[in-house]
C-alpha cells in the first residue's frame, strides 16, 4: 500500500525474485540463518521524523511498520574469496523500517544494527555508513523454539537489547500482501556525508513460516526513537537464505528502478 492505496507489485517481485536492476559491484556473500521478523505498526508521521532527507516512509494500509529482526549471520566471504573464519559468523539484530525515494526506489532503512563481532562493526560503519553497534549476543534453538539475547556494549547507550523468544509454526505456502511488503525488499539505503546512498542485495525467495513471540523486549526500538510500539507484533520466521551484497552507490535524482 502507498498512502492507503494498493501497490501493484510486478510479477517478478511478487514471485519473490530479485528485480532486474543494475546491481553494481559485488562486495560479499553470506548466509542468514534462523531469521525472525517482528513488526509493529506505528504512526507514519512519527516514523517519517526519524528519516534523513530524500526518503519517505512506505506504508501499508496507511500505517508505517518498524521491524525487529534477529538472526545468525554465517560465512561472510568477500567477493572471490573463501568465507572469513570466526569473524564471518555471528548473531545480528537490526531495527528497520520501509522507505521509498521520490523517484520510486523502495528499500529498507536501518535505525540500528547489533553485532557480536567488533571488527565487522567497524568495517560496516566504514564501508556502508550503517549504524552498527557492538553487543553481547547469543542464539539458542530447542526444537521449534528460538531464543535471541542481545545487550549493547559500544557505542552507547549501553545495556539496551534484552531477549526475544520465537515459537516457529507451519510453513507459509502462499505469501499475502503484508508478507510481501516486509520481505520483497532488494536494497538498503544509507546516508553518508550528506548524500543518500543505496546498496542492492540479492537472495532466493524467503522460505517463510508462521511464528509467534511468547516474550520480547522493545528496548532496541525505544533506543532508535520508536517509543509507541503496542503489542503484540506480527511475527514471521525463515530458516535461511543465501545473500549477495553489493557496494553502495549514490541515489541519483530522476533515477527509477523496479521495486
Amino acid at each position: 500500500m502507498e498512502g492507503g492505496k494498493v501497490i501493484s507489485l510486478d510479477p517478478e517481485t511478487r514471485a519473490g525474485l530479485h528485480p532486474k536492476v543494475p546491481l553494481g559491484r559485488l562486495l560479499m556473500r553470506q548466509r542468514w540463518d534462523d531469521v525472525s521478523f517482528l513488526h509493529w505498526d506505528v504512526d507514519p508521521e512519527a516514523a517519517q521524523s526519524l528519516l534523513p532527507p530524500g526518503l519517505d516512509i512506505d506504508t501499508f494500509d496507511g500505517r508505517a511498520w518498524v521491524g525487529l529482526v534477529p538472526f545468525q549471520m554465517r560465512g561472510i566471504s568477500p567477493a572471490g574469496l573463501p568465507a572469513v573464519p570466526y569473524f564471518g559468523t555471528f548473531p545480528e539484530t537490526n531495527v528497520r523500517t520501509y522507505v521509498r525515494t521520490n523517484e520510486g526506489l523502495r528499500g529498507v532503512w536501518f535505525s540500528s544494527l547489533e553485532s557480536s563481532r567488533l571488527i565487522p562493526v567497524a568495517v560496516a560503519r566504514a564501508v556502508y555508513a550503517l549504524p552498527y553497534f557492538h553487543a553481547s549476543m547469543h542464539i539458542e534453538r530447542h526444537g521449534r523454539t528460538v531464543r535471541y539475547s542481545s545487550l549493547r556494549r559500544w557505542p552507547g547507550p549501553r545495556g539496551v537489547g534484552g531477549t526475544v523468544t520465537i515459537q516457529v509454526g507451519d510453513p507459509i505456502d502462499s505469501r499475502g500482501p503484508l508478507e510481501e511488503f516486509f520481505t520483497s525488499r532488494w536494497r538498503l539505503f544509507t546516508y553518508r556525508r550528506e548524500r543518500l546512498l543505496k546498496a542492492e542485495v540479492r537472495h532466493e525467495p524467503w522460505p517463510l513460516h508462521e511464528a509467534s513471540a511468547p516474550s520480547y523486549d522493545t528496548s532496541l526500538l525505544n533506543a532508535a526513537g520508536y517509543e509507541d510500539t503496542p503489542g503484540p507484533p506480527h511475527v514471521l520466521y525463515s530458516p535461511r537464505v543465501h545473500v549477495e551484497a553489493y557496494a553502495p552507490t549514490p541515489v541519483e535524482a530522476g533515477s527509477r528502478a523496479m521495486r
